[in-house]
This record gives C-alpha cells, structure tokens and sequence, in this order.
C-alpha cells in the first residue's frame, strides 16, 4: 500500500517538473484539447496546462487570462484537503460543504456557464478564451 503512493508522489514530482520547467505555449510535447481541435471551441478545461505552468510559476494573473476556472478548481481542491487534514489531525470536527447535496449542482452549473461564456465571440466574454 505505501509503495503504491511512493510511486504517485514520484509520479505527481515528475509532472509537474515537467510543466514547470516546459512552457506549454512553446513544446508541442503536450497535448492539445481534443475537443477543441475537433470543434474549434473551448471546452472548460482548454488553457489548463498553460495555467498550470504560470501558476508553477507564482503568475496568477497569467494563470486567469489561460483559464479562470482553473483557480476556482484549485482553491476547492485545497479547501477539501485542508478541511480533511483539519479533521483528521484535530480533535474538532468541521463540516466540508463539498458534501453538501446542493454542491455538485453549484458547480455543474458554473462549469456549465464558464463553458457556455467562453465560446461567445463578443467582448467582455473573449477574456474567457484563452
């Protein structure tokens, strides 16, 4: 069982060595977004590896003009582990509102949105492109 997450950690090491030492925009040695290269449209998750790379690097800003969704996502993965470590590691118990029914409706319809916003040719909403 522990070498299993040894082999992860190294993994997840190697990763993101690889995309902060490698600018996305420059190697084509990532992929590029399937559905956009079918479609021609952004999907919610298109801009992530460059954002990803800038946010390696501390430039938020940058990571927001690749894709804003991606910091949204960030901070709810940090907010759900901190609350498990809290829980874990302390003798009182919070609440993790991820758990809450209503949550994955909130954030299927923010997706939905960011998706749906993107995609639309007209300013304000080309700065959701990335």
């Amino acid at each position: 069982m522990k070498v299993k997450y040894l082999f992860l950690g190294i993994g997840i090491i190697i990763l993101l060595s690889l995309y902060y030492f490698g600018n996305p925009s420059e190697i084509s040695l990532f992929p590029r977004c399937p559905f956009h290269v079918c479609t021609g449209l952004y999907c919610p998750g298109c801009g992530s590896q460059r954002a990803l790379h800038h946010l390696l690097h501390f430039d938020i800003v940058s990571t927001l003009d690749y894709n804003a969704l991606y910091i949204l996502g960030f901070a709810v993965i940090i907010y759900n582990v901190t609350v498990r470590g809290v829980n874990t590691l302390g003798k009182k118990t919070y609440y993790n509102y991820l758990y809450h029914p209503k949550t994955p409706i909130i954030l299927a319809v923010i997706i939905i949105l960011f998706w749906i916003l993107r995609n639309i040719n007209i300013y304000p909403f080309t700065i959701l492109a990335p």
